[in-house]
């Protein structure tokens, strides 16, 4: 049995929300950096589309072809997936994904929304057209990050104290860094662009944990 996707509905919200706003890029634009280093908007698009489309054997070969390393796994399939597919092909499997209840059986029920939320703002943020996380999606997935071991999160943020300001959620103990969900999500997923919707006394130090 495939593995299920939490919170469907959001995830074909965000989907068929994201193939809108990008539908009338430019081929200049689709070329365009990502807050992924290394990563085009093309590239974030075309691994986008694969979250439905992966298996655990699959996967796992494409890492080992990487010795190892699951960032470079990813990056490459992505990399090849964009080279495969033009942006707006791309664009018509992300609609026709949009409710397709499967997931990567390894990943956790969060981790769709939790990638189109993060690599939504990775493409909209160098493009100019960055907007504010819903709370309602951005919450949830916060919290399934902090507590996910593979993401680093709460690693990346010891001895600090992050705080929604527009939500019941606060973890860590330390000087403080206090912002909305989607910021916090964005920092808490190491894009160091969260942290410029944040404030507190902590936000220079975390600012230092991204180097």
């Amino acid at each position: 049995m495939a593995a299920r996707v939490g919170m469907l509905d959001d995830v074909a919200a965000e989907r068929l929300g994201l193939a809108d706003e990008l539908a009338a890029l430019t081929t200049e634009q689709w070329r365009t950096p990502s807050l992924c280093a290394g990563w085009t908007v093309h590239d974030v698009v075309a691994h986008l589309t694969l979250s439905t489309r992966q298996s655990v054997p699959w996967t796992l070969w494409r890492v080992a072809r990487a010795r190892g390393d699951l960032e470079r796994a990813f990056a490459d399939m992505a990399r090849e997936r964009a080279s495969a597919y033009p942006p707006a092909e791309l664009l018509d499997q992300l609609r026709a994904m949009a409710r397709v209840d499967r997931r990567l059986a390894v990943s956790g029920e969060l981790d769709p929304l939790n990638d189109l939320l993060v690599h939504s703002q990775d493409v909209l943020v160098p493009l100019g057209r960055g907007r504010d996380l819903p709370v309602a999606r951005a919450l949830p997935c916060l919290r399934h990050t902090w507590a996910a071991p593979f993401v680093g999160a709460a690693r990346r943020f010891a001895g600090l104290r992050l705080r929604a300001t527009d939500a019941d959620w606060a973890e860590g103990d330390g000087p403080e860094v206090c912002g909305p969900a989607g910021a916090l999500l964005l920092a808490a997923n190491g894009r160091a662009a969260g942290l410029e919707g944040c404030d507190g006394e902590g936000l220079g130090e975390a600012h230092r944990r991204f180097g």
